[in-house]
């Protein structure tokens, strides 16, 4: 299954030639630090696509500058096919910690044919197929935050690597935070240390890039992208939509923050309360790609780890096929893409068009609202016991 989806892969590649937009992006980053050019005042590609990650993630684009850009994309998808790999087996691992584990070892399938099999399936996920046609590193980013939190708690130099991932693209900042309301003060400190590290080592060869970035890049929502395309799964661009605004203002900022403080309470239950560490992460991880201004569809890799999370619930539980089936359809089939959108077409959607324009935000709120729905009825009842508890649990993924 693995040989036959890669070589499908490969031969869409070369026959559609795929721009990778943004690895010409990290290219053009690389080259500005080569030559000392001004790395946030470039665009490239037809799209005039700027740089907006920080300037530590510049250091990091240099050796592309090395290579031609076809072997450079070359590099970049096999090396996204490896990690997407990679993920899965960290996605079982996280399933490992689930109450009975992730069930593959009472399973007829090893888990290497469990990791090679669902490989050759989620490199067609929509969110990891455009990483691949983007040359995005989306998927590196998830590997370093589930590897680190992965590790047992009080381990040496755990939250270095979130600390890291952090420094490059900054969302995954949103663990650091988890890291110190669930009780690991000592790995979020580890990880604050960890992002100062990259913006020190950015300040030291890019003084004025950093200085420029942090002061006044960082907060120019604009020129990411336009919030109200389909493009963007974020609640802002979910909101722009149903409000036909290019600028939601207060009717998003509003609920974001509600999410925001709601999410992280709900990821800090799970864990420290319910024993539900997976969870926790997954909880964390939705919530920070609802509440960011903007979260293209690529972002939402983390489709991968609550698809693994899910069926490991139904192999614990026997029940929850049609959950998991559900899922998988919602980041498989693409609606995004099918609603118009062309020039403004995407703020003059009928009603009945916005959840085919908006899949993932709406599910993230559904999952969370779900889970935040049982846990506060599992408070009310006084269902302290374990079994109880993961009787309840069982439910809700039924």
């Amino acid at each position: 299954m693995l040989v036959l989806s890669l070589g499908a892969l490969a031969v869409l590649c070369v026959v559609q030639r795929f721009p990778m937009a943004d690895l010409l992006v990290y290219r053009a980053e690389g080259a500005a630090v080569v030559n000392g050019g001004d790395l946030y005042g470039f665009t490239v590609t037809g799209w005039d696509l700027p740089a907006t990650y920080p300037p530590f993630a510049a250091l990091l684009f240099v050796p592309t500058v090395w290579l031609s850009p076809a072997v450079t994309k070359v590099a970049f998808v096999a090396g996204n096919a490896a990690l997407v790999a990679l993920l899965l087996h960290l996605s079982l691992r996280l399933a490992d910690s689930l109450p009975g584990g992730s069930g593959v070892r009472r399973g007829r399938w090893s888990r290497r044919a469990v990791v090679l099999a669902a490989t050759g399936a989620a490199l067609w996920l929509e969110p990891v197929f455009q990483t691949l046609v983007f040359g995005q590193i989306n998927l590196l980013l998830v590997c370093l935050v589930l590897w680190d939190l992965g590790r047992p708690d009080g381990a040496r130099g755990k939250g270095l690597a979130i600390g890291i991932a952090t420094g490059i693209k900054l969302t995954p900042a949103v663990f650091v935070v988890h890291l110190l309301l669930t009780g690991r003060v000592r790995a979020g400190l580890t990880a604050l240390a960890g992002f100062a590290a990259t913006v020190v080592a950015g300040a030291l060869v890019l003084p004025s890039a950093s200085w420029e970035f942090f002061t006044r890049r960082v907060f120019e929502t604009a020129r990411v992208g336009k919030v109200w395309i389909v493009d963007n799964q974020s609640l802002q661009g979910l909101v722009a939509r149903i409000a036909h605004t290019v600028e939601p203002g207060l009717l998003w900022l509003l609920p974001a923050a509600v999410i925001a403080v709601a999410g992280l309470t709900l990821a800090r239950h799970l864990h420290v309360r319910r024993g539900q560490s997976a969870w926790g992460v997954m909880a964390a991880a939705f919530t920070a790609l609802l509440v960011s201004p903007i979260s293209w569809s690529h972002h939402w890799v983390w489709c991968v780890p609550l698809l693994v999370l899910l069926a490991a619930e139904r192999a614990r539980t026997g029940a929850g096929h049609g959950v998991v089936a559900a899922v998988a359809a919602v980041f498989a089939v693409r609606t995004l893409w099918l609603v118009p959108k062309h020039g403004a077409e995407d703020l003059r959607l009928e009603w009945w068009l916005q959840p085919l324009a908006s899949p993932y935000a709406l599910l993230a709120l559904a999952l969370l609202s779900a889970v935040a729905v049982r846990c506060y009825s599992l408070s009310l009842s006084g269902a302290a016991s374990g079994w109880a508890v993961r009787r309840s649990w069982e439910s809700t993924m039924r």
